[in-house]
Parts: C-alpha cells; structure tokens; sequence
C-alpha cells in the first residue's frame, strides 16, 4: 500500500481511509503490506510506521491481513519495530533483506533469524537485490525455511528462475513463494509460486486475481492472454512508487506526491498514465 501525504507530505489520514477501503472491497486484495518499499519506509518515522500499522488494522477490521514491513539495515531496530508491530495486532512481517550494509549470507541468516525469533508472528522474507545491493541466496533461504517455523514465505522481486525453482524445490512443502514484481506473477506461478505482492493491484486488483484463477483453473491460455493485455499496464508503473501514486491521483485518490529523495515523474509519464488508467 502507498502511503499517501498531503501538500506537506505529512501523513494523509482522510485518503488512507478511503484508499485501505478501495484496496480491500474494490481490488480484492487479501492483505495490505504497510510501510513497505510501495509505502515509503525509508522515508517514514518509527512514529509514523506505528501510526499507519495502527490505523490499518483498525480500519480493515479483519477483513483481509495487515502485514507489516518492518526491515531494515538494522537487526536491533527491526527486532524492536517488529514486537511494536505484533502488539499493535497486524497479522504478519514481511522483511526486507539489510540495504547499503551487504551483509554476507551467514549476516543475512543470523539477522532474519534473530527478528524472526523476536515475534510469534509469521514472516514472509524479502529478497530484492537490485534496491538493497545484496542477494538473499536459494541456500541461505531454504536453510532459513526449515530451521525457523515462523518464517513461512518469501518474497522474490527478482528474474533469476533459478534461484526460484531451487527455492520451490528445497524448502517445506507449505513454504510460500510469492512474486514481488506484476509481471512476473505468471511465470511464477508456471514453476510454483504461490501468488504475488502486488503494486499493480491498486488499479488492476481483480484482473490480477482473474488471471491467476484462470491458470490455478488449468485455463493456461486464458491466463496468458490476459497477462500480454495487462503487461503495458505493469510496465507503466515502473519506478514504484512514483508511478503507482501518479496512477492513483490520475484516477481521483489524493494520496500526494513523494518525499525526496524521490521526485515525481515527468508531464510525458503522466500523459501516458492518463492514457492507460484515466
């Protein structure tokens, strides 16, 4: 989920409130990842993270999962934001593999271990090497998958297949492979992930669900037609979350620009997301 700001870029309250609603009744989304990569973490103080964990699980009411992003290049801090975010009442962790510092995979290990065995909650991981400098490796997560019984998913915002399929191969039986970039959500689902952690599903939801419906049905050819009539919608949203928010105002959500040291895109990215999505 976007954190939306107003024209100070302080927290939004009003559009979070609509847009936590259009998210869960009008796209269909299962969960709400708050105060991840799509929400500005890095930008957020620990007393707005808390604010926006707070309010989403007091706002959806249980009617999908709060996950809450509470990664970092930090093992203390996350330990702490974490047991904050489980007294808080969200569902479940989602971890982002330690940016700038480049731990090695024996450091990524001893870290996800260690935040993971501060909680009682389940902990999907977060492998995204092209914004955190570093790869969480096949063998270090499928390692983790079976020594930790809370950690239970991973998510792979990546194209190395191989890595995947090793993953899918090695780990639990009930360890969940999600995709983290739209496009790939079909080809990971052809060699056995689970499902997605969506940016496009603040607009496409339900085309979302509806392509993956049609592959889990055994409609293969359904599925992939509807993935190639959707692949210039994911790609117009690239680089997130400037796009996505662009997207969203384009459709009539006030959830504000973002904060440096992001800027937002061009009056070119507009128009052709005005095309796409207006």
């Amino acid at each position: 989920m976007v954190t939306p700001f107003d024209r100070d870029l302080k927290v939004n309250w009003e559009s979070a409130d609509r847009l936590i609603d259009h998210l869960i009744d009008e796209q269909g989304s299962d969960s709400l990842v708050v105060c991840g990569t799509t929400g500005e973490s890095p930008t957020l103080t620990e007393e707005e993270k808390l604010g926006l964990l707070r309010f989403a699980v007091s706002k959806a009411k249980g009617r999908c999962k709060i996950i809450a992003g509470t990664g970092s290049y930090d093992t203390k801090h996350s330990i702490e934001l974490t047991k904050e975010a489980e007294r808080i009442g969200v569902d479940g962790i989602l971890l982002v593999s330690p940016y700038y510092n480049r731990p090695s995979q024996e450091g990524l290990y001893a870290h996800f271990r260690a935040v993971a065995e501060s909680t009682s909650l389940p902990v999907m991981l977060y492998n995204i090497p092209k914004r955190t400098g570093v790869t969480i490796e096949a063998s270090t997560i499928v390692r983790l998958a079976h020594d930790v019984p809370n950690i239970v998913a991973t998510k792979e915002a990546h194209d190395n297949l191989d890595l995947i399929t090793t993953i899918i191969g090695q780990a639990p039986e009930s360890f969940r492979v999600y995709s983290g970039d739209d496009i790939l959500t079909l080809p990971l689902m052809a060699i056995g992930a689970y499902g997605v952690v969506s940016v496009a599903s603040h607009l496409i939801g339900r085309e979302m669900r509806e392509m993956m419906e049609h592959y889990l049905a055994g409609r293969v050819a359904e599925a992939a037609r509807l993935h190639a009539k959707l692949q210039p919608l994911f790609n117009s949203l690239v680089p997130n979350p400037v796009r996505v928010k662009t997207a969203l105002r384009v459709k009539g959500f006030d959830v504000g620009s973002v904060r440096l040291p992001l800027v937002d895109g061009s009056e070119e990215d507009e128009a052709l997301l005005r095309r796409l999505f207006g």
